[in-house]
């Protein structure tokens, strides 16, 4: 619609997709500190009932005054990602977030959206991005990954030279896991919580049980990491992963 003369119109404010790293709150960048800290609005992601991690790690950084704003996710592992149900309430959810934080871009308000790890790398940021980049001016903060928090923390050395990284969700098939790790030389493997039966089966599968390394809330002061081999229980939280080292020329 066409400006009438005189007509003051509003500015819409800035929206920030802000990476917040993979737990360590000193692994924030100068520039994920900026973008939180100078927002009007803050807004997280968590599970119903749940703190939100991301959060947790930024907090020190909220200023008084903000206004914050919690998404929480109407359903998480209660039903099946591939199911109907889950895939309408999750879908309905991220247009019901996106028109909340549209609601105070368009009042001129800039928004920090906060992601685990990297806003565009399995983060929910992304499904907001896709829906209001296109309407609103935007600037994505990367952080860095779960996974090279994990290995850095693990100090284990994963690809170098010519060597192919694979990165692969718990969720698959075991079949489609198995395949996928007889064609990489390193891989990571993310989502592991109730999945890790299966892809610990997928790695014997492969040949890949030996040398991989399991890492849990790694950068966190209560992380660890460890031979999956000597892993004797099933038992994986959300902030777990597999490292599988492919430099199979190290000295």
């Amino acid at each position: 619609m066409p400006q009438r003369a005189g007509e003051v119109r509003a500015v819409s404010g800035t929206l920030f997709g802000v990476g917040t790293g993979p737990g360590d709150p000193e692994l924030l960048t100068l520039k994920a500190v900026r973008a939180i800290a100078g927002a009007d609005v803050v807004a997280y992601f968590a599970k119903r009932g749940n703190p939100s991690n991301a959060r947790a790690i930024a907090a020190g950084h909220f200023r008084p005054g903000q206004i914050e704003e919690a998404l929480d996710y109407p359903v998480t592992t209660e039903i099946d990602r591939r199911h109907g149900d889950y895939k309408s309430q999750i879908a309905a959810f991220y247009a019901e977030a996106a028109e909340r934080i549209a609601a105070h871009l368009e009042a001129g308000r800039s928004v920090a959206v906060l992601s685990e790890g990297d806003p565009l790398f399995y983060g929910s940021y992304m499904h907001l991005h896709l829906r209001l980049a296109p309407r609103f001016p935007t600037e994505v903060i990367p952080g860095i990954t779960a996974m090279s928090g994990c290995w850095s923390a693990a100090g284990l050395p994963l690809v170098q030279g010519d060597d192919i990284l694979t990165i692969l969700p718990g969720t698959l098939a075991r079949e489609d896991l198995t395949q996928r790790l007889c064609a990489t030389d390193g891989a990571v493997i993310m989502k592991l919580g109730r999945n890790l039966p299966k892809v610990r089966a997928a790695l014997a599968d492969a040949g890949r049980l030996e040398g991989t390394v399991y890492v849990e809330r790694g950068t966190t002061a209560g992380g660890f990491s460890m031979p999956l081999a000597d892993k004797t229980d099933d038992t994986a939280p959300y902030f777990s992963l597999l490292l599988v080292p492919g430099w199979s020329t190290r000295p």
